[in-house]
């Protein structure tokens, strides 16, 4: 018969994980956390810790310590790990903890008291990594002359074979084996009554889990879980052997004394354990730490990449441009135009536009539009002409845009006389292979939307106007925003769109190429005007990208057409400085002309994405673990909370003969071919009390329906008093429904358990999926909610009928917690601490929810 490989039998590696004595698991995190450390750039592990011959001296001593636990990579951790946890774990079972952490980490001298060879150490980082170290450090230096550095816990895997070794030629002496100084450790032992004593003054055995005792040092009991395995074998065997009939005769409950307590399988029994609850706050708190670490880096070179071109058809700056020259006087015509506009009605301002755009020769029309929110009116008169491609089919256009008021309401006077000096200045050119759209709005939000929504037919016909004239798929937009007449300094380029939506990233990188690599121009991004490439300025910069991202606003003219997957930017002129509007006219002259080349809409290059610089970004599979990270903290509290609403209650207190009677029934169970014997205890079910806490956390998200109306159908004079109502509503309602609905039933620990677990399990899972759309609004808001997973109902409460034992300063801190993170207090907050008036924020918002499509408010609420 041919051999057959064993195959991995996961619950027997999930039991022997779980099992690990405590001092072996200590070792196995510190080896990851070095391995975690290694992943950032700015702190070199390796050049820290590593046993280097030529740097040790007085103050790097240390190094002789640290070499072992310090990997170089992955792999080389994994493995060194694999081999060594083994080793470790039966070292520790045999000699106990607090021994094996003297020999790890312990300087205490003594005499041997134990004849066994490896009881103890005198100092044991000198029997494991000092004296190795100095050894190597004598060869390396005094024999070869070389700095060849070391590191790993390779050197603990030989010790511990070496170990293993000796008691196997003593156990049979024809074994053969070859060590080396490892015969010096018999005389290195601590004494065991002096280890004794310690114990039994701390009380280690019961105040740390997985903790072995000197006298439980066998190896029998280091490896109980193989007995449990030999007696689930021998109640399998014996099944086997009874007829078919007398297995179901079997007795469901007979006396724990008649059965090992091995026989308990530690999976079966893990939920009922008691150290369980203990992890999931510290490994929640764990998650957000590294997420927002995580964040952290990205500014650095290892974590961040240089922009580059996907689609090698746009060919940026590889064109001469001619934009220039006589265009000046033209240009200075115009403006002296627009000049004389200023203050006049909006339907006079487009019937004088419409007119210049005849006189250039080009198809012209007009829309009026007009919105209402927060109380104010936004009304006004778009108008725009097209030029016909002399070599396209109309199938294909592209948008130039100057709009009348900027985003600060500024006349913009040169970014208009410049737009229609381009369509003067394009007309003349028969190399065109898409139509140009001229667009002039009469305003920077609305005016672009009410167009945009009516080029594609999703405009309502009572706030915006249909287009008598289009023309063929938009596959570009360019906003031109310069508001002063003398020269600017520095290109501005916005790029945030509605609802955190950015257009693609070789728009971006096609403009900034021109602007800064063709035409010279300085380019910022984000208003920030000084930027040294530093790692607090790429820090910056990305924060301020998703401050503007999370909070999803327009940011000019062209955030209107991101999302019907138009790809657009502005050009906003900023600073005192030597570019001209020829310049900036050359800009978009360039950026039209590697648009023209475009054979398809743009895909290429990434939709997601955060920049750090002009020419550094990182993408979405970099940073989205960071917000992931967040949200499932949530999760693994809302796993807990479930687990612990699924607990009985701490039976009442009973004679102490029932309650050793009832601790003694058992019950035999068998699943996946294994038999076990199980406590009742631990078998009992507890049945959940699901309709009210489900009833209410979907009320409580239908009900945030109401202050999402209040706030967008308010008068812009009244959004701050009702921001301030909102916040003392958030103060004194959850109160008031507790008391109301205490008036018609209890609220039990249990029933509060599950309403916090349905609350954080929802919580989580809308944030896992609003970081793959918004990852900015998703992190930020994880953020402000991490403490909803460590206040409520703490772990260590008793699941049961009667109210939740809570001490009044949890209470209080919990509560004090929540108000100030609820959202009316940080949008009031963030509106002092940056200078905004809260209620223009608010209308900002009511316009983009009635207007833009706008849902962040969805979200906060």
């Amino acid at each position: 018969m041919a051999p057959t490989l064993p195959s991995l039998d996961v619950r027997r590696l999930r039991s022997y994980v779980l099992r690990l004595p405590l001092f072996t698991r200590i070792i196995l995190i510190v080896i990851a956390i070095f391995w975690i450390l290694e992943l950032q750039q700015v702190w070199n592990v390796v050049q820290w810790g590593a046993l280097i011959p030529k740097e040790i001296n007085l103050a790097t001593m240390y190094r002789l310590n640290t070499y072992p636990l310090i990997h170089r990579g992955f792999l080389h951790a994994f493995f060194n790990t694999l081999a060594f946890i083994p080793l470790l774990e039966r070292f520790e079972s045999e000699h106990g903890t607090l021994l094996t952490g003297a020999m790890f980490v312990g300087r205490r001298s003594s005499k041997s008291l134990n004849h066994s060879m490896f009881a103890a150490l005198k100092d044991d980082w000198v029997a494991l990594s000092t004296l190795p170290a100095a050894a190597y450090l004598l060869i390396e230096r005094g024999i070869f002359r070389q700095n060849a550095e070391i590191l790993g816990a390779s050197i603990w895997v030989f010790v511990l074979l070496g170990v293993e070794g000796i008691k196997t030629f003593k156990s049979n002496p024809y074994f053969s084996v070859g060590v080396g100084y490892i015969w010096y450790l018999k005389i290195l032992a601590p004494p065991e009554k002096v280890l004794r004593w310690i114990e039994g003054k701390l009380n280690l055995l019961g105040r740390l889990p997985h903790y072995v005792s000197i006298d439980q040092k066998t190896y029998v009991d280091s490896d109980w879980g193989v007995l449990a395995v030999i007696l689930d074998a021998v109640v399998l065997w014996y099944n086997s052997r009874l007829p078919e009939s007398s297995l179901h005769a079997l007795p469901t409950t007979v006396p724990s004394s008649n059965i090992s307590d091995h026989q308990a399988p530690t999976i079966l029994a893990l939920r009922r354990d008691p150290r369980l609850l203990k992890i999931p706050p510290y490994l929640s708190a764990l998650l957000i730490l590294i997420g927002v670490v995580w964040l952290f880096l990205l500014p650095l070179n290892g974590y961040s990449r240089r922009t580059y071109i996907s689609e090698n058809a746009l060919l940026p700056g590889q064109v001469h441009t001619y934009f220039g020259g006589s265009e000046q006087n033209v240009f200075n015509a115009y403006k002296h135009e627009i000049q004389s506009l200023t203050g006049k009605p909006h339907e006079e301002i487009a019937a004088k536009l419409s007119e210049i755009f005849r006189s250039i020769g080009l198809k012209t029309a007009t829309q009026k539009y007009g919105y209402r929110a927060a109380g104010e009116v936004y009304n006004g008169q778009n108008a725009y002409a097209i030029l016909q491609a002399p070599r396209g089919d109309a199938t294909e256009a592209i948008v130039l845009i100057a709009a009348w008021t900027n985003v600060d309401g500024e006349l913009n006077q040169s970014g208009v006389a410049l737009a229609l000096t381009l369509a003067r200045y394009f007309k003349r050119w028969s190399l065109w292979s898409k139509d140009i759209i001229v667009l002039i709005t009469s305003d920077s939000k609305a005016g672009p939307q009410a167009w945009v929504d009516a080029y594609h037919d999703a405009h309502s016909p009572l706030s915006a106007a249909s287009l008598p004239l289009k023309s063929g798929a938009l596959q570009g937009v360019v906003v031109v925003d310069k508001a002063f007449d003398h020269r600017f300094k520095t290109l501005h380029i916005v790029y945030d769109g509605i609802n955190g939506q950015l257009p693609n990233l070789d728009l971006l990188n096609t403009a900034v190429h021109i602007a800064s690599g063709q035409m010279g121009i300085r380019v910022a991004l984000q208003r920030m005007w000084k930027h040294d490439n530093s790692y607090r300025d790429r820090l910056e910069t990305m924060l301020r990208g998703m401050v503007s991202q999370g909070l999803g606003h327009t940011s000019g003219p062209h955030s209107s057409f991101i999302p019907y997957h138009v790809d657009a930017v502005t050009f906003q002129a900023v600073g005192d400085g030597r570019q001209d509007e020829m310049a900036l006219g050359r800009c978009v002259e360039s950026t039209f002309r590697s648009l023209n080349n475009l054979l398809e809409h743009f895909h290429q290059s990434f939709f997601f994405y955060l920049l750090m610089q002009p020419q550094r970004f990182v993408s979405i599979g970099t940073y989205l673990p960071s917000a992931m990270l967040v949200a499932v903290n949530f999760t693994i509290m809302a796993i807990a909370l479930w687990i612990l609403s699924g607990r009985p209650p701490k039976p009442s207190v009973e004679s102490p003969k029932a309650e050793k009677a009832k601790e003694q029934e058992v019950e035999l169970v068998e699943k996946d071919g294994m038999v076990a014997a199980v406590p009742l205890k631990d078998l009992a079910v507890v049945e959940r009390q699901l309709f009210l806490p489900i009833a209410l956390v979907v009320s409580s998200h239908f009900l945030g329906a109401i202050p999402l109306y209040v706030f967008n159908n308010t008068r812009r004079e009244t959004l701050s008093q009702t921001l301030v109502f909102s916040a003392l509503a958030n103060v004194h309602l959850p109160t008031f429904v507790a008391v109301l609905i205490s008036g018609y039933t209890t609220l039990s620990s249990h029933r509060l358990i599950l309403l916090q677990c349905f609350s954080l399990l929802l919580l989580g899972m809308f944030l896992a999926t609003l970081a793959t759309l918004n990852f900015s609004l998703a992190f930020l808001v994880g953020l402000l909610a991490a403490p909803l997973s460590f206040s409520g109902v703490p772990l260590s409460a008793e699941n049961g009928d009667a109210p939740p034992k809570i001490s009044f300063r949890r209470k209080l801190i919990c509560n004090v917690v929540l108000h100030l993170l609820s959202p009316p207090l940080v949008v009031w907050a963030l509106c002092k601490v940056f200078g905004v008036d809260a209620g223009a924020m608010l209308a900002e918002a009511a316009f983009g929810w009635k207007v833009s499509g706008l849902w962040t408010q969805v979200v906060e609420r």
